[in-house]
């Protein structure tokens, strides 16, 4: 009987994982890389990792996780310049060195862009991969852009008949031609109120304000992040993030049990306490919630993921209140996926662990027609 030649190996899907980028979330891009990096199914996956600079560079990087820990306060500076496809004809990517001499880095099946706030996480980096036909994992340039603006996304998903914090938006120029105005608009809105940039993300820029007195420099912060800020009015209520991933072969979206974040008195979930796991913060999953409360949380994200036209992922996040019921803050078409991150953590209370969300995002990313 003669011999059986040995089965080739089945090739694996190669996968651009870009990270850092030009928004005040650079840091925490590059943490989530890390753990992408770590966590990732490598017997299915080849990484090429692709680093963007603070400048808007692209560089390649090491596949490494070790670097990119939080921690380390990591940053992409440097690497051989990396030339991402430049038709919808090719998938090749080629890097080159210091001294001139391009190298090809072979096809690429799929990037990954693990990006947070603007020039990454509003539809800029999805447009451009759009205009050279290669699949990406997350949401398209609409949903990426609508969801990145508080302003135009609460818009949306207030007409869709969503429940959102009543806000006033307020543009640098007002603000520089007439304080006095923008104050009087304050009328509305009784104390504490939230002050944000339009277009950041991971608590950047974000300031409570509890008197007239802090409200001016609130507002300095956040229109140092951005062209336009919003004044929010505060809903007191229970703080509630729920996980959506898009739906395969034409099913619907999927939502997971909801997280609470739970937070010591005069407290708000800012940057630090999102990252830096502050004792003033702590999260639970699932919350403590009645099933119907919880059927309604995730009808409600499901239907916001829609209303944005979102693909891929997104985590929604509620406030749920005994005056006002469910009413929605914000929906972020990139979540964090640090390890003390909520969208990963209510995944795995809902049955899918963090390297198999890693697999269900990119085999998503394979699927989605743009």
């Amino acid at each position: 009987m003669p011999e059986q030649e040995p089965a080739e190996p089945t090739r694996k899907t190669r996968v651009a994982l870009l990270f850092g980028g030009r928004s005040s979330e650079h840091t925490i891009s590059c943490a989530t890389a890390g753990s992408v990096l770590e966590h990732i199914d490598r017997d299915r996956y080849e990484v090429v990792p692709i680093g963007i600079t603070r400048d808007g560079r692209l560089v390649l990087q090491a596949d490494d996780p070790v670097p990119l820990a939080l921690e380390s306060v990591p940053e992409v500076t440097e690497g051989a310049a990396v030339r991402l496809p430049d038709s919808a004809s090719s998938r090749e990517i080629t890097v080159t060195d210091a001294a001139g001499v391009v190298t090809s880095l072979g096809d690429v099946d799929l990037m990954f862009p693990i990006l947070h706030g603007r020039f990454g996480e509003d539809g800029t980096v999805q447009g451009m991969l759009d205009l050279v036909d290669v699949p990406y994992v997350g949401n398209g340039v609409l949903a990426s852009a609508v969801a990145m603006d508080k302003h135009f996304a609460k818009t949306v998903i207030e007409h869709s008949g969503i429940r959102v914090a009543p806000w006033i938006t307020v543009s640098r120029r007002d603000w520089a031609d007439d304080r006095d105005a923008v104050r009087a608009r304050l009328g509305d809105f009784p104390m504490p109120v939230f002050v944000k940039p339009a277009r950041a993300g991971s608590s950047v820029g974000v300031s409570r304000v509890d008197s007239l007195l802090a409200f001016d420099r609130a507002m300095d912060v956040a229109l140092a992040e951005d062209t336009r800020a919003l004044v929010e009015a505060a809903v007191h209520g229970r703080e509630i993030e729920v996980g959506v991933l898009g739906g395969r072969d034409g099913m619907r979206a999927r939502a997971s049990l909801p997280g609470e974040i739970v937070l010591d008195e005069g407290t708000f979930y800012d940057f630090d306490a999102k990252y830096r796991g502050l004792a003033t913060a702590r999260t639970e999953c699932p919350a403590d919630l009645d099933d119907v409360t919880i059927q309604a949380l995730q009808q409600a994200a499901i239907h916001a993921f829609e209303a944005i036209d979102g693909s891929g992922l997104a985590r929604v996040d509620f406030f749920v209140s005994p005056e006002h019921g469910i009413v929605l803050n914000e929906v972020n078409t990139m979540p964090g996926f640090t390890s003390i991150s909520m969208f990963p953590v209510v995944w795995q209370a809902s049955g899918i662990s963090y390297g198999e969300l890693i697999t269900e995002l990119i085999e998503l990313g394979l699927q989605v027609e743009r």
